[in-house]
């Protein structure tokens, strides 16, 4: 493997971000490592692609760092063009949620339930929990797990002022968990806590432990249906395995396919689509990755 991509995040209490900042940059710069990196006083969320052999190096620096000495690190196989650049900067949070402040995944979040458990449950057929994606609706296109209900949102931070909240309670009225997941597991540390700040009780709230990214690496190709969405040129990705399904559908003809493109429409607007190879050839504006955007959103 010649470059490796890694996903990790960590809330923890952080006195100086704009001086982490400086030091992380720094690091990175020296291993010639490109990707994106947000600060904030709640912690730390990033990925980032390199050489295998340099993106090890940042391993055993982050590692080294005791306020992220057992942080989690996903990793995948990169490209080497994933990322255009390096940026890392300060925010107010590591995730763009807008929940409220008292949100505090280091005091209130959900239950972590390791993939390994959920696999089993899935393996027993058990019918008591159903999966609440809190990822936007253009990753949610290209892959879902089984048993996700419909929550008809853009994005999660929409939850809060919406009806499909209602949806989610009365899914534990009937007598289900609650099993959030998103990409890498940032999202679902707030969010899960935000549901049991609503009055939902916690041994009925739960969250993927380090996301869909580390169930499918564990698991491929059971119990999640298509691609796994990536925020850098890749676009999506996924690991293989016998039972492999694909997901998405074409939004022009509505065939099975799984490439994602960036697709301007006549609004003037860039929209994430999925496009078969096909429809594509009269899509004149349609551009397939190394596309950047300023965001990490795990």
């Amino acid at each position: 493997m010649q470059h490796k991509i890694i996903l990790f995040y960590k809330y923890t209490n952080i006195k100086n971000p704009e001086l982490l900042m400086e030091r992380e940059k720094a690091v990175c710069e020296v291993l010639d490592l490109k990707g994106r990196i947000i600060i904030a006083e709640e912690g730390l969320n990033g990925t980032l692609e390199g050489t295998t052999e340099n993106i090890d190096k940042y391993i055993k620096h982050i590692h080294s760092d005791k306020k992220f000495k057992l942080m989690d690190i996903k990793w995948s196989e990169g490209t080497g063009s994933s990322f255009p650049k390096l940026s890392i900067r300060v925010r107010d949070e590591i995730v763009g949620q807008k929940l409220p402040k008292r949100i505090n995944p280091n005091k209130l979040t959900g239950i972590h339930l390791p993939p390994h458990e959920l696999h089993k449950w899935y393996r027993e057929g058990k019918d008591d929990f159903v999966i609440v994606d809190m990822r936007s609706k253009y990753e949610t296109m290209c892959g879902v797990f089984d048993k996700t209900i419909d929550i008809d949102v853009d994005a999660s931070r929409d939850l809060v002022k919406s009806k499909e909240l209602e949806t989610i309670k009365k899914a534990v009225e009937d007598g289900k968990k609650i099993i959030t997941v998103c990409t890498g597991g940032v999202k679902c540390e707030r969010m899960s806590g935000y549901l049991i700040d609503l009055g939902i009780e916690k041994k009925n709230v739960y969250q993927l432990h380090n996301g869909i990214h580390a169930y499918m690496q564990e698991f491929p190709g059971e119990d999640f249906a298509g691609t796994l969405y990536t925020f850098d040129g890749r676009k999506t990705m996924h690991f293989g395995g016998e039972n492999r399904r694909i997901y998405g559908k074409c939004y022009k003809c509505s065939i099975p396919c799984e490439e994602v493109y960036d697709v301007y429409e006549e609004d003037g607007h860039e929209y994430q689509r999925i496009v078969c190879d096909n429809c594509v050839k009269d899509i004149a504006s349609a551009r397939r990755g190394n596309v950047y955007r300023n965001r990490v959103n795990n």
